[in-house]
C-alpha cells in the first residue's frame, strides 16, 4: 500500500526536520505545542517573521535584511507585471524569471505563486466549487488518515501550533477536498506540507488550487498510488548526479544507498522540510516559475555541498553514517545565497530532464514492466503552462474539453492541423512556384557554359 510506503519514508526522514513526534516539545501522546500561555505557563521566545515558535526553522534575527527602500522598488515592480501578466509572461520571461529568483516580495508573494502557476484562473473559473467540496461526506478512510495527520505539519509554527486550531481546520478542509477532487489519488501524507505552506500564505480556497496545480501540472503522479513517478524520478536524479557530481554518485553507489532512501520527501514535499525558511521561500519562488528542474537541481546541489569533496567523506565510512548526514542537514550549513546561486548556476535543463526520463522509462519498462499509471507529460513552470494553455487554445474550435477554465483540447502534444497549418494565399503560392522553376532553368542553362570554359 503506498500510504504505508510513504509514511515509512517521511518517518525515516524526519529528522531531516525536526517536524515530527520525536521532536523535543512534543507531549508524549504527539500533540503540538501551542500558543505562548499554552506552554504550562512558561515564557518562549517570540515568533520569528515567518511565524515559527521554535524548531530547526525558526530563523534568528540575524538574517540579512533587505533596506526598506530597495524593498518598495521591487514591490511597485511586480504590482507592474500584476496589471499586464499575460505580456510579461508572453513577452518578458527572462525578466519575470530574474525576479523570481531575486525573491518574490513576502507581501506580494501569495498573488505572485497563484499567477505563476496559473491557479488564479482556475479559481475564477470554479466559483463554488470549493465550498461544494466541502459540503461533501469523504471517504472514511481518508479522513481518518487526514486527521492523524494534521499535529505533524510545522507543530512549531504559530499557525498549526494548536490542536483544532484555525490551521489544522483549513489544512484538514483542503486535504479533504482533494480527496473528493480527485478521488482516484485520494490523500497522500506529502500532501499535507506541501498544503500547509500554501495555507501560511494564503486563504484556503486560493491554497486548495494552488495545490490542484502542484499535483496535476508541476508534479503529476508524484502522489498518486505506487509512487511510480517518484521512483522514476529518483532514477532519473541519480543519472543526474553522475553527471553533475561524480564524486557523490560513486559514494551513494558503493554503498548502495538508492535515491528513494532520502530524496523522497525532499521531492515530494519541496523541500519544506529540510531547509532553513528562508531557503525554502527562495527555491518554492523559483520552482513556481522554472517547474520541477528546480527541485532535480536544490537536491544535486544539496549531494555537492554533503558529499562533493574528498573531506567531506572522510567523516562518511558507511552507509549508516552517509544517510544520518543525508537525514541531518543542519541548518548552519545552508548559506541561502550560495544555495540560490549554485541552483541558479547548475547545468541542469528541461530538455535534459526530459531526455533521461525517456531513457529511464525504457529501463523501466525492460526490468519491470509498463508502468502502472503512464507518465503525464509536465509542465515545466509558468512560460510551459502559458504556452501550452495559448497553443491548444489556437487548435480549439470551441469543444467539450476544459483546461484552467478555457475550452481546449485534452493535455498532449499538438498536433498539425488544418486549423493552425500556415497556408500561402493562392496568388502568392504561384508566384513561388514560378521563381523556383525560373532558377532551376538558369541553373541548367549555366552548367554547359562552365563545362565548355574547363
Amino acid at each position: 500500500m503506498f500510504l504505508c510506503f510513504l509514511e515509512n519514508g517521511l518517518e525515516s526522514a524526519s529528522l531531516m526536520s525536526g517536524t515530527l513526534e520525536s521532536l523535543s516539545g512534543l507531549g508524549e501522546d504527539g500533540s503540538s505545542v501551542g500558543s505562548d500561555s499554552e506552554i504550562n505557563g512558561l515564557a518562549v521566545r517570540r515568533t520569528d517573521k515567518y511565524g515559527f515558535l521554535g524548531g530547526n526553522q525558526y530563523s534568528d534575527s540575524g538574517d540579512k535584511e533587505v533596506r526598506v527602500e530597495v524593498a518598495r522598488q521591487r514591490e511597485v515592480k511586480w504590482l507592474d507585471m500584476f496589471h499586464n501578466w499575460d505580456k510579461w509572461v508572453k513577452h518578458r520571461f527572462q525578466k519575470v524569471k530574474l525576479r523570481c529568483r531575486k525573491g518574490i516580495p513576502s507581501s506580494l508573494r501569495a498573488k505572485a505563486w497563484q499567477l505563476l502557476s496559473n491557479s488564479q484562473e482556475l479559481l475564477d473559473a470554479n466559483p463554488g466549487k470549493f465550498e461544494e467540496l466541502e459540503r461533501e461526506p469523504g471517504e472514511a478512510k481518508w479522513l481518518d488518515i487526514i486527521e492523524k495527520d494534521l499535529h505533524r505539519q510545522f507543530p512549531f509554527h504559530e499557525m498549526f501550533a494548536a490542536r483544532g486550531g484555525h490551521g489544522q481546520q483549513d489544512l484538514y478542509r483542503i486535504l479533504k477536498a482533494y480527496t473528493i477532487y480527485r478521488p482516484d489519488e485520494g490523500y497522500c501524507q506529502a500532501q499535507a506540507p506541501v498544503a500547509a505552506v500554501l495555507l501560511m500564505h494564503m486563504p484556503a480556497e486560493q491554497a486548495f488550487w494552488c495545490l490542484v496545480q502542484i499535483c496535476e501540472k508541476y508534479l503529476p503522479g508524484y502522489y498518486s498510488a505506487g509512487l511510480e513517478a517518484i521512483q522514476l524520478d529518483g532514477e532519473i536524479f541519480f543519472s543526474l548526479l553522475r553527471r553533475t557530481c561524480p564524486m557523490a554518485y560513486r559514494h551513494l553507489k558503493k554503498f548502495k544507498i538508492d535515491p528513494i532512501l532520502y530524496m523522497t520527501e525532499w521531492f515530494m514535499c519541496i523541500f519544506s522540510r529540510t531547509l532553513p525558511w528562508s531557503s525554502v521561500l527562495r527555491v518554492w519562488d523559483m520552482f513556481f516559475c522554472e517547474g520541477v528542474k528546480i527541485v532535480f537541481r536544490v537536491g544535486l546541489v544539496l549531494l555537492k555541498q554533503m558529499l562533493g569533496s574528498v573531506d567531506k567523506l572522510r567523516e562518511l565510512q558507511g552507509m549508516y553514517e552517509t544517510m544520518e548526514r543525508l537525514r541531518n542537514i543542519s541548518p548552519d550549513t545552508i548559506r541561502e545565497d550560495i544555495l540560490v546561486q549554485e541552483i541558479i548556476t547548475l547545468p541542469v535543463t528541461e530538455s535534459l530532464i526530459e531526455r533521461e526520463c525517456s531513457i529511464q522509462v525504457k529501463k523501466w519498462r525492460e526490468s519491470r514492466g509498463e508502468l502502472t499509471h503512464q507518465p503525464v507529460r509536465r509542465l515545466h513552470g509558468t512560460r510551459a503552462i502559458f504556452e501550452y494553455k495559448r497553443r491548444a487554445a489556437s487548435i480549439s474550435s470551441g469543444g467539450s474539453f476544459s483546461f484552467l477554465g478555457s475550452s481546449i483540447p485534452p493535455p498532449g502534444p499538438l498536433r498539425a492541423s488544418s486549423k493552425i497549418r500556415p497556408s500561402f494565399p493562392t496568388r502568392h503560392s504561384r508566384i513561388m512556384k514560378r521563381d523556383t522553376e525560373q532558377k532551376k532553368r538558369s541553373g541548367e542553362q549555366k552548367t554547359p557554359r562552365k563545362r565548355e570554359s574547363d
